[in-house]
């Protein structure tokens, strides 16, 4: 299928198509009239970019993991593999904890402000916010750079 076949079926625009290509993500090929052509391996390419991407792993890991799994199989290989999913996995429980605490904060917090009470429980509500950004700051929540 064409570029906008393809970024359609998988609720994508162009553009992102384009850069994992230009990332070296997706490997398409390319007509004599310039044209790529996304095949099978592509959509099964994109589909492991897509639960990768929403896993929280950014593109590096993923290209990485891309050129691993191209690579013969060797105990190296997979030990790399294992020790990148440890760390994902042990991210992913962080962020567990940090939104099973920020739910119950909020379900908190909706009770203090019901029946107009928030000027009643401002300080109370104030206090939850600042202990999740406690939680924040400490490494118990999300962070953009990992």
């Amino acid at each position: 299928m064409k570029i906008k076949q393809f970024a359609e079926k998988f609720q994508l625009s162009t553009d992102t198509v384009r850069y994992y290509e230009k990332e070296g993500l997706l490997h398409p090929q390319k007509l004599n009239n310039g044209y790529r052509v996304y095949d099978g391996t592509c959509e099964q390419t994109m589909k492991f970019i897509l639960v990768l991407r929403q896993l929280g792993f950014t593109l590096q890991e993923i290209n990485y993991l891309l050129t691993l799994e191209k690579k013969p199989i060797s105990t190296e290989c997979n030990e790399e593999t294992v020790q990148l999913f440890s760390a994902k996995i042990a991210h992913i429980e962080q962020l567990m904890h940090f939104y099973q605490h920020a739910r119950q904060s909020l379900q908190l917090t909706k009770i203090l402000m019901a029946d107009g009470q928030f000027k009643n429980n401002q300080e109370k509500i104030n206090s939850l916010i600042e202990d999740m950004y406690q939680n924040l700051q400490e490494g118990r929540g999300y962070n953009e750079t990992t």
